[in-house]
């Protein structure tokens, strides 16, 4: 199979295994007929490790930390890990105010190339918000890398801020993935 025909594969099996139909309330409010619950690719060890192999492609080389972001962004910069080789730094929405009320734990971050890893990008603003939160504590970061952007301005407002978003897939690519199959 070609890196091209497996990527392709990898996109569907996301897709099937993470696309549910039914009545949801979305966080807007709004009701939808279809949601996509990105925890469903996340808790399945063997699709994770697929796409977190995937994803190592897509690593730039200079990076020295992986920072993922919580909730989702923790399963997948621990699987990402394994791949790379690289130390991991797991980061808070907020530091928390007990223990070493810090916003990041694990590898150190200070004067280091950091690479923010989430697992869904929408409109990018925890991303943003992190990002810079993790610079006032000393770390560089120029990339922001993701499993899926949705394409509703993430990677517009990451680039407003210096930091390049790298997707393995976009919304449009999950789509494509679906009707060709």
């Amino acid at each position: 199979m070609s890196d091209g025909e497996a990527r392709a594969a990898l996109a569907r099996e996301i897709d099937a295994t993470c696309r549910l139909t039914g009545t949801f309330v979305l966080r807007s409010g709004r009701t939808a007929d279809e949601y996509f619950d990105k925890y469903r690719f996340e808790a399945d060890p063997r699709l994770l490790d697929r796409v977190a192999a995937q994803l190592a492609t897509l690593v730039p080389t200079d990076t020295e930390v992986l920072a993922g972001l919580e909730m989702g962004g923790i399963p997948v910069v621990t699987a990402l890990a394994r791949h790379t080789g690289l130390p991991c730094a797991f980061v808070r929405k907020s530091a928390k105010p007990y223990g070493t009320a810090r916003l990041a734990e694990g590898a150190e971050l200070v004067g280091r190339r950091v690479l923010v890893v989430e697992d869904v990008v929408t409109s990018g603003g925890q991303v943003v918000i992190s990002t810079g939160q993790l610079r006032e504590l000393g770390a560089r970061v120029e990339h922001a890398l993701c499993v899926i952007d949705r394409a509703e301005g993430g990677a517009q407002a990451l680039a407003g801020h210096g930091v390049t978003l790298r997707a393995l897939f976009t919304r449009a690519d999950l789509e494509e993935a679906r009707h060709t199959h």
